[in-house]
């Protein structure tokens, strides 16, 4: 009789119990999500200004080699391979300037633009950042190689 008993007087969780935890689960959600989405889009931030400075330090030494930077056209793929179009770098480094083999794009998916020569200096290097668009309105969200 006494297994039973024991049996009959095990409860498992209410109805109240298991919403008030639900709850409880909710609010911390609630209070943590945000801080975490926020840190994502400032690592990425701070990911593109890492690639950006690399992209920087890679074009100063093709410039050094070859008395030049490349232009809009060749872009920076130029840091990859060798460019087929004019100017033609007469002293390029073997293997390129940047070690992979194909210029990465911005941790939202996008290509970074290039121009050479660049309205805020020698060349600009942009990333239009989470919104992948420029544009009017929209310069708050670039990342650049002049900030």
């Amino acid at each position: 009789m006494e297994v039973c008993e024991l049996i009959n007087k095990k409860r498992g969780f209410t109805l109240v119990e298991i919403m008030v935890v639900v709850v409880i689960i909710g609010l911390l959600a609630g209070l943590i999500g945000p801080r975490l989405v926020g840190q994502s889009e400032a690592a990425k931030i701070t990911t593109t200004k890492t690639q950006i400075k690399n992209f920087e330090q890679a074009l100063e030494l093709f410039h050094l080699n070859n008395g030049f930077f490349p232009t809009t056209e060749q872009g920076l793929s130029a840091l990859i391979s060798k460019p087929p179009t004019l100017p033609e770098p007469k002293n390029y480094q073997a293997g390129g300037y940047l070690k992979a083999k194909a210029v990465p794009k911005d941790p939202w998916g996008n290509d970074y633009m290039y121009f050479c020569p660049g309205e805020k200096g020698e060349y600009d290097i942009i990333s239009y950042g989470p919104s992948g668009r420029g544009g009017r309105g929209d310069e708050a969200a670039l990342i650049t190689n002049w900030d």
